[in-house]
């Protein structure tokens, strides 16, 4: 499953997503990101049957994804985000 994590508004669209099916919840994304972006839990607040960890994105992150990712995302010349890079299951894409 896809789980998407941010907000739409007049200026677009700002979704972290994370596929949860892939995502084993070894935190090296919470490592890498400098802004504190996401946080491994225990349990799945979409899938209640999952017994793996895994990553979510901070409820208090949520509504801000823009600004709290905005410093990782150069207009120009972007490098690889570290969130993403630091991802050895690839589950983490962003939609901006």
């Amino acid at each position: 499953m896809i789980a998407n994590y941010g907000y739409k508004d007049g200026s677009g669209d700002y979704f972290i997503a994370i596929d949860t099916d892939k995502c084993d919840g070894c935190g090296k994304c919470v490592e890498a990101c400098p802004a504190g972006v996401f946080e491994v839990v225990d349990e799945d607040p979409n899938d209640p049957f999952r017994e793996e960890p895994l990553i979510i994105v901070v409820v208090d992150k949520r509504k801000k994804i823009k600004y709290e990712c905005g410093p990782c995302k150069p207009p120009t010349n972007r490098p690889p985000l570290p969130c993403i890079e630091a991802c050895p299951q690839d589950v983490i894409s962003h939609s901006w």
